[in-house]
């Protein structure tokens, strides 16, 4: 049976392993129960106390220039689909996992309509990519500072570096009348008068969110002028007027438009032919193996201009040090009694922590920290609702597990009752 444990940390050192606090004399933040989860991956909680109270989390320091190490994205086999970051871990035999991308999380203000549950930036997993980024006006999450974009990642590369990189989707529809542009790439919300592709990796989700909401308003109404084609093995198999849901099949591609991009494909007729190309175009060198949508918070080892400093949440980061060799993955407490931190914070904590550069990632009931060893997969924070979310992606890192350490598990609990098996 594979069981799933909280772990309630003490918010004081003795006792655990790793011995004494590690204190930085100048902020207050102490950093306790230190600990091997597996070859080049570490586990550490830590604290600090803000004018509004105690602030608890948990950190997982990743060593990429061990090469038994790796990292890729988790996700549920779907671009629209959800699941628990255990349950994620546990599926790919995770050491370590931290929740990713913000995501289309609901739709109140279109009526309806479905929420995807897919991601905000683009994704890469395994090298394969699958989705590219909404527009910025249709991102869920905190305000960016200037010059961050939804296309903003934090990845991994062939050359085992991690690194902040730019994600742009460079695609066309190839048509008897000429070449359409691409403007999206199984993800929930298009640019006005754009078409996008769905692929088998989307999954099951109605794609009518796709034709909701403007380049800057997410809750704007959603398009009448939209236009779905089905495209199989390289023909027009099927036209219709609203885009649909269910699954798309291996070989196949659905084509959504709205406005002047539905007003293109209805120019296509049955048994026309019709390629559609398509990929992530990053800035960094290299292709990356590994990417999660984040904006960027931390750039050269110091925060970056104009971050919110007002709002206060539970939040989940992660980031880069030594050249890239090092990934650090920071989740907050969310138990009661324990204060957030703004975006500003928790930008001056990664830094403080040893990241060069750095990206904030989905926070509030969605951070969720998990280490894994052969017994089972650990939360190690508690996630702010009380039990984990299911997300749509999430880092994970995986090395040779170690055995388990059970006095790491103070208080161990299933969460909500849940067991797998």
């Amino acid at each position: 049976m594979l069981t799933v444990l909280v772990a309630w940390g003490a918010l004081i050192g003795a006792g655990m392993a790793g011995g004494a606090p590690a204190t930085a004399a100048d902020t207050g933040l102490h950093r306790f129960g230190v600990t091997s989860v597996a070859p080049g991956v570490s586990y550490a909680e830590f604290r600090m106390t803000v004018p509004r109270g105690l602030v608890h989390g948990h950190l997982v320091t990743v060593d990429l220039a061990d090469p038994r190490v790796a990292v890729d994205l988790l996700y549920p086999g779907a671009v629209g689909a959800r699941s628990p970051v255990s349950e994620l871990a546990a599926d790919r035999g995770a050491v370590a996992a931290v929740n990713g991308d913000f995501f289309n999380i609901s739709e109140g203000q279109h009526p309806g309509v479905e929420a995807t549950g897919a991601s905000v930036g683009p994704a890469v997993a395994s090298g394969r990519q699958l989705k590219s980024a909404v527009p910025d006006g249709q991102r869920f999450g905190p305000v960016m500072p200037p010059g961050a974009t939804a296309e903003d990642v934090i990845g991994v590369g062939y050359d085992h570096r991690a690194r902040l990189d730019r994600l742009t989707l460079h695609g066309a529809v190839l048509t008897p009348e000429g070449a359409l542009p691409l403007r999206g790439l199984n993800q929930y919300a298009l640019p006005v008068d754009g078409i996008g592709a769905y692929t088998a990796r989307w999954g099951p989700a109605s794609r009518l969110r796709a034709t909701c909401g403007t380049d800057t308003d997410r809750a704007a109404p959603c398009s009448t002028d939209t236009t779905e084609v089905t495209v199989r093995h390289g023909r027009v198999a099927a036209l219709r007027d609203a885009p649909s849901a269910g699954g798309v099949a291996v070989g196949s591609v659905v084509l959504v438009g709205r406005e002047e991009g539905a007003r293109q494909l209805r120019k296509l007729h049955l048994g026309e032919r019709v390629s559609v190309s398509h990929h992530l175009a990053g800035r960094g060198p290299g292709r990356l193996r590994f990417a999660v949508g984040g904006f960027p918070i931390v750039r050269n080892g110091a925060p970056v201009d104009g971050l919110d400093s007002g709002a206060v949440a539970v939040r989940t980061s992660a980031g880069t040090g030594a050249g890239g060799r090092v990934l650090y993955l920071l989740a907050l407490d969310g138990a009661p009694g324990q204060t957030g931190l703004t975006v500003c914070e928790l930008a001056d904590l990664m830094a403080e922590l040893g990241a060069r550069n750095a990206v904030d990632l989905d926070g509030g009931g969605s951070s969720t920290l998990v280490t894994g060893d052969a017994y089972g997969e650990t939360v190690r924070n508690h996630p702010s609702g009380g039990a984990e979310r299911p997300v749509p992606n999430a880092i994970g890192v995986f090395s040779p597990r170690a055995l388990p350490t059970l006095t790491h598990r103070t208080g161990p609990e299933r969460l909500g009752g849940r067991v797998r098996g």
